[in-house]
């Protein structure tokens, strides 16, 4: 379904919780709803410049990113300000949630990058995600955790990510 409207593209506030706390929250244009993935995009909502080494996010940056209700990840297209395909940044997260104009995940520390020619390909913060408790906490969110970065990252040395954004 097509989020847009008489008045213009509906906004909705992206929501990321990590510990409990709002790590981070920003608006962002709803692309999409149909009822199961929720596709939005906002410019980087970062300050400044975050440099990872092998990708740097920068003001400028266009991130179209996709949230499942059903799956324990996300994934984020990101575009340099000129429109080239940086890469895709995928964040482990619980399965998201839409509700009164607020988009909301919980972070679960796990991450993977994916180049945009697919060739680097890079799972990220597993020491985090081991330090976090989680696993002692909640065996069964750590398991879909795991589960989700393996899945993400067979994914993107296999058929590619764009198989789950077609």
């Amino acid at each position: 379904m097509s989020a847009k409207s008489a008045d213009g593209p509906a906004t909705v506030e992206v929501v990321l919780v990590k510990a409990g706390r709002t790590k981070i929250s920003y608006p962002a244009e709803l692309l999409a709803d149909d009822g199961t993935r929720v596709s939005v995009r906002a410019p980087w909502a970062g300050e400044g410049v975050r440099d990872f080494g092998f990708v740097r996010f920068e003001p400028g940056d266009v991130f179209t990113e996709h949230y499942w209700r059903d799956r324990w990840y996300s994934v984020k297209e990101v575009r340099a300000a000129g429109g080239a395909l940086k890469g895709h940044y995928c964040d482990v997260t619980r399965p998201a949630e839409l509700s009164g104009g607020r988009l909301v995940v919980e972070d679960l520390d796990l991450d993977l990058w994916v180049s945009a020619d697919g060739t680097d390909v890079r799972r990220l913060d597993e020491d985090e995600f081991a330090e976090s408790g989680l696993a002692a906490r909640d065996p069964g969110a750590a398991a879909a955790a795991v589960a989700a970065l393996d899945e993400l990252d067979a994914l993107a040395r296999g058929a590619g990510l764009g198989t789950l954004l077609a």
